[in-house]
């Protein structure tokens, strides 16, 4: 009996010792994605608000050197975007309508973002304070997240097989709710990609416009606004005169007009909309609503017709990634397309998350547009 007692203490010590250590399973997630050249990574993508979760289908595409193609399709609009970085740029596209933002920006690298590995990794390294906690399948990692465009997001729980083989991430507020989920159905770290398969020429119907002509006739849509009257008036004017209008090289022959006007469910408190008009285009015609009080903004509608051409247009800002869409940060604006509408909301008074509130209770209404 004392034999059999002795070999059961040291089996249990043996079983002890063996057991995985939290630094271990943190190592080896980090050595997994160091030593990866490229991966394809197939999903979904849950973004939740207020009121509403959206789900994308999510294809991941890395090389390394800092080659990125992300491909967001809404399921339920089936509005398809592209997060294109090769070694020139960074684009974000929308296929249907034959445009693209092109951004002058630190992507990814500036931002944390869930369905990049290598960005998981990032945020890991950078929390002193990251845990590891087995699960019954497995071992969830903690960390803080960077999201600077987004200050509600607080952390992220990062989900692991037995093999520590990543299968979830779930980004959380302050009241740990989730707010982001990403679940990977397939991850492939071997496979096998190319420059080539991160080319912009893949998603140009169309020979491309000269960048020097786009750059010109863009200029004032991105500029910065140096006082809110002035922001006003430059909208109202630029609305007026057209030069909102497609750049010279994208063209269309079709028309559209907005028939309902579409206002923002969500207001800054004690804002109020003051001027709602519609100006006649040669594409149809645009809502100008000017918005005054605590918060001045101007919003621009206009209804999406898909260029002949790639419409390709300079933005000295970020990607922000909103619920149905993915808009273009730049320091006194924000540009995006969804349901058939492309909106231009422009501020010196309001913060990003203000914008992202606007823009997101927007995309919650629908549009009535007539296309001829």
């Amino acid at each position: 009996m004392k034999k059999l007692a002795v070999l059961l203490c040291l089996g249990l010590l043996l079983c002890g010792c063996g057991k995985t250590k939290p630094e271990d399973v943190i190592k080896d997630f980090k050595d997994n994605i160091n030593n990866v050249k490229s991966y394809k990574i197939t999903g979904n993508m849950e973004i939740s608000n207020d009121e509403e979760t959206f789900t994308y289908s999510l294809e991941s595409y890395y090389l390394k050197d800092s080659y990125y193609k992300v491909i967001l399709v809404n399921q339920t609009n089936n509005h398809e975007q592209i997060i294109l970085k090769n070694k020139d740029d960074i684009y974000v596209i929308t296929p249907a309508l034959n445009k693209s933002f092109k951004f002058q920006s630190e992507w990814p690298g500036n931002s944390s973002q869930a369905y990049l590995l290598g960005s998981l990794l990032t945020d890991i390294e950078n929390d002193d304070e990251a845990s590891v906690m087995e699960s019954e399948t497995g071992y969830v990692i903690k960390s803080a997240v960077n999201y600077p465009n987004n200050e509600e997001l607080k952390y992220e729980k990062i989900y692991l097989n037995n093999k520590k083989e990543i299968e979830k991430v779930e980004v959380f507020n302050e009241n740990d709710i989730v707010k982001i989920k990403v679940t990977f159905d397939k991850v492939d770290l071997k496979a096998g990609l190319k420059e080539s398969d991160f080319k912009l020429d893949d998603y140009v119907k169309e020979e491309e416009p000269k960048e020097e002509v786009k750059k010109e006739e863009n200029k004032n849509t991105n500029q910065e606004c140096s006082d809110q009257e002035n922001c006003e008036n430059k909208e109202k004017e630029e609305a007026d005169d057209g030069a909102l209008q497609k750049p010279n090289g994208s063209s269309s022959k079709n028309t559209a007009n907005i028939e309902n006007i579409i206002y923002p469910l969500y207001i800054p408190s004690n804002t109020y909309l003051t001027s709602s008009e519609k100006v006649e285009t040669a594409t149809g015609n645009r809502v100008i609503l000017t918005f005054s009080g605590d918060k001045n903004f101007v919003l621009i509608e206009e209804a999406t017709i898909a260029s002949d051409d790639m419409e390709i247009i300079p933005v000295y800002g970020e990607p922000l990634l909103l619920s149905e869409t993915i808009g273009a940060l730049s320091a006194n604006s924000l540009s995006w397309d969804v349901n058939d509408i492309s909106y231009y909301l422009a501020s010196t008074e309001l913060s990003v998350s203000e914008m992202q509130l606007i823009a997101n209770s927007l995309g919650n209404a629908s549009l009535v547009a007539g296309i001829k």
